[in-house]
Parts: structure tokens; sequence; C-alpha cells
């Protein structure tokens, strides 16, 4: 096994799932007219990747630790390559939505690469390269925004599908001939019961996020999902605590250095999102508002190209400040600068220039926050539970980017300006927008003051104040 091959087939399969976020952007304006329905309908082809991976990675990862996270890892990056070829050959809404609830299977495929790399790789290229694959959560989506631009424009939008399918095939190649299976496996059996519960209980929840601003917040339908999302959600919690083997081990997601990272990574989540509304929509306005910047998608696209870059190389400098100071600094420093990010930005607004400016240190927070929330999970779970911890991480900056979707969507449609014929979002919107994420990047600062100091397991200390098992406690002492 080399492993730097393996982390760079790793890493790759990562950018590609995490590219199905954003595969499908470039073409908003048109998919009401390639799908024979209206703008309403066609938003289910946006909304329907981001419930599946919600849904899927949670549940992807604690296949992974029951049956072998490699397998499992197959099996999410063949879905994908099947759902691109649906999408592809897709002619009206249904099969559409179909293959793009398929894609965004393919999400489980991060937290299981990142428990891949801890229980094969060498332990002194652990830290850099889980710290580069949880990136690629963010990298991917950034970088896929010009480039499906650019072959939206240029060819045919049925040539986007047929790309991530033939990616996702070289990965599938790749996968099955460079990276080895893990050897850890969890005891038990899988919760198919639990499965469903959290399943329906994060479905209510994130259709009455994402389309609440569309059917009205007060509406009966959204009520009630919110209604009926309390309520399977807790009797799922419930049902996890007194099972033997629950798809999720509440009460290790309970222990402080979990619960505490998950709550910050809803928060950045939360500022991440943001940030992929906001600036878009800022350079493209119309220049007759006087503050819009009047760019074109593709021109947009590469605008923020940078800021994803950015994402990439800040990884490896998470991982040193890890090895050095822990990833609790890592994910303050991290979040600290996404804060003073997007309240720079609040007075970067006169140039795509300095748009970009300020894409690029948020994006520099993202990465160092993003890269260390990994190290956090996995120094306070069981050695055999880290795919699934890792989904359940990966799930809260799921909801943290639906939340954002949702308030920041609702308040760019109340804060507007009209420039003849059109409406846009007004310039306070615009910088409402950007201190709503810089107090949500500030609250994570202080929400991970509240981890205790605990170096992960690819460092050298286990402090006192975690609840870890005595067996694992003289294993990661050894």
């Amino acid at each position: 096994m080399r492993p730097g091959i393996v982390v760079s087939v790793l890493a790759s399969c990562g950018l590609v799932a995490s590219f199905m976020q954003t595969l499908v952007i470039p073409l908003i304006p048109s998919l009401p007219a390639i799908l024979g329905t209206d703008a309403a309908d066609a938003s289910w082809v946006i909304t329907v990747t981001l419930l599946a991976a919600a849904v899927i990675t949670p549940v992807s990862g604690r296949l992974g630790d029951l049956y072998g996270k490699r397998r499992v890892l197959l099996v999410s990056v063949a879905v994908l390559v099947t759902g691109s070829v649906v999408s592809a050959l897709a002619s009206s809404l249904v099969p559409m939505v179909v293959g793009r609830g398929l894609q965004g299977c393919a999400m489980g495929v991060i937290p299981l690469g990142i428990s891949i790399m801890r229980d094969i790789l060498p332990a002194d290229r652990v830290g850099t390269a889980i710290a580069m694959m949880s990136a690629t959560l963010g990298v991917g989506g950034a970088i896929g925004l010009p480039l499906s631009a650019v072959i939206a424009e240029s060819s045919s939008w049925r040539v986007l599908f047929w790309l991530s399918a033939g990616l996702g095939a070289v990965c599938l190649v790749l996968l099955w001939t460079v990276v080895p299976d893990s050897p850890v496996r969890a005891p038990g059996r899988f919760d198919v019961f639990g499965m469903l519960g959290l399943a329906a209980g994060l479905v209510c929840l994130l259709l009455a996020i994402t389309k609440g601003a569309t059917w009205g917040w007060a509406s009966p339908t959204t009520l009630s999902l919110f209604a009926a999302a309390v309520v399977v959600l807790v009797l799922w919690g419930v049902y996890q605590l007194r099972i033997r083997y629950p798809l999720v081990d509440l009460r290790v997601s309970a222990r402080r250095p979990v619960l505490f990272t998950n709550l910050a990574s809803v928060l950045v989540g939360f500022s991440l999102y943001s940030m992929s509304l906001v600036l878009p929509q800022l350079l493209q306005a119309p220049a007759l508002t006087g503050y819009g910047l009047g760019q074109s998608m593709l021109a947009t696209g590469l605008w923020m190209a940078p800021g994803g870059l950015m994402m990439m190389a800040l990884s490896p400098v998470s991982a040193r400040i890890t090895r050095k100071r822990g990833p609790r600094t890592s994910l303050l420093i991290g979040a600290s600068i996404i804060s003073v990010g997007y309240v720079v930005s609040t007075v970067l607004l006169h140039n795509a220039f300095e748009v970009m400016v300020a894409g690029i240190i948020v994006s520099a927070g993202v990465g160092i926050a993003y890269a260390a929330m990994p190290g956090l999970i996995m120094g306070s779970v069981p050695l055999h539970e880290t795919a699934s911890a890792n989904g359940l991480n990966s799930l809260a900056r799921s909801v943290g980017t639906s939340v954002s979707s949702a308030v920041i969507a609702t308040l760019l449609a109340q804060m507007t300006v009209t420039v003849g014929p059109l409406t846009v979002p007004s310039l306070t919107g615009f910088r409402v927008a950007f201190v709503i994420a810089a107090g949500a990047a500030a609250l994570a600062v202080l929400v991970t003051l509240l981890v205790p100091r605990v170096r992960d397991r690819l460092g050298d200390r286990v402090d006192d104040d975690v609840a870890v098992d005595p067996e694992e406690r003289r294993e990661l002492q050894v």
C-alpha cells in the first residue's frame, strides 16, 4: 500500500461526491424549460440531493462500521454513477429527481474515507490526510461551480451528468484497485427501524426548512412538518437509547467533545453556505443598481474558485496546528477567521476583486475549521464507531447549510430593490446577511470554547474529563 496514492484516491472521491451539490446550480434558470415544469417543482432537483445526503450520511457510516468501510464506499460511488446516468437520460421531472437523489447518496463517501484513513494509514500521515479529506466537503462544491458553468454555457446540460458518471466510474476503479479495506469492525447488527425513524424525522425537518419560504412559514404544511419532525425525532431518540445496537449511539454523541463539535459544525456549515448564496448574487446583480457587479455565471464561478482552492491549501495548515495545539485550537482559529471574513465582507463590495478577497478570507477559515472537526470527533468515540460518528458530524454540517439556505434566502427575498423589470436583493440585504453569517461563526467560537481540551487519537494525550472506555484508554496510551 502506498499511502500517498491511497490519500489521493480517497480525496478525489470526496471531491467528486461534493461536486454533486453544485452540479446543477448553473442550470437553475433553465430547469423549468428543460424538464417541462414550473420553477417551484424544478427546485426539487436541488432539494432532493440535500435530503438524500442528509439521510444517507449517518446510515452509510454505520453500515461501514458494521460491514466494511471500503465495501460501503464502493456501493456509494456506484450509486452516484447510476444516478448520474439516470439524470443524463432524463427529459422530465421525475427521473431527474430520482437521479439527483441517487447522486446525493454519495455524500457518505467523505466520512467513510476519513475513517478508512484513520484505520489504515501510518500514524504520521493520518492528520494531514484526514484534514484534506474533510476539506473536500467544501472544496468540491466551490471548484465544481465554475466547472459546471463552463460546461453548461459551452455544451449540452447532459454533458454535466455524463461527466459526473465518468468521474464516478474512474473513482470506482481506483477504489477497487488501490484502497485496501479497513480491518476495524463494529459488533452488532444494523438498526433498520432506527434508519427509517431517522430518515422520516430528517425529511420532515429539512423539508420544512428548505421549503418554508415557498410554502409560507406559518402554512399548515410547514408547521405540520416541523411538528412531525419533533415527534418523530424524540421517539427515535428514545428508541435509540433502549436498544443494544442503535444506529446512532446517543450516549457517545452526548459526550461534550462530540456534542459541542457537532453544534459548532452546524454553525460553520451555516456560514459556509451563506457565502455560496450571497456572493454569487452580489456578483451577478445588475450594475444599474449601483452596487451590482453584472458578472455572468461563468465569471462568477471563476471569481469564487480561488476560495475553494484556499480551502484545500489550508487543510494541511490545520493539520499542523492540530498536531501542535490540538483540533480544538484549529477549530477556534477557523471559526474566528470566518467571522472576521464576513465582517470585512461588509465593506469589500466595490468590485469583483474585493468580493473574491472576501471569499478567500471566509474560505480560509472554513478550510481550517472543517479539517479540524474529524479530529475532535474521533478523539471521543470508540474506534469501531468512527465512520458513523463522522457521518453524524457531516449531517450536522448539512443541517447548518439547510438552515442557512432558508434564513438567507428569506432575508434576501424580503430586502429588495426594483431595477426596471427586475427585483433583486438590496445592498442592505447583502450586508445584513454577512452580519448574520459573522454572528453564526462567532457563536461557533463560543461553542468550541465549551469543547474540552482533547488531543484526538492522532495525538498523544487523552484528557481525563472525556469519557473513554477503559479498554480504549489503555489502547490509546500504548
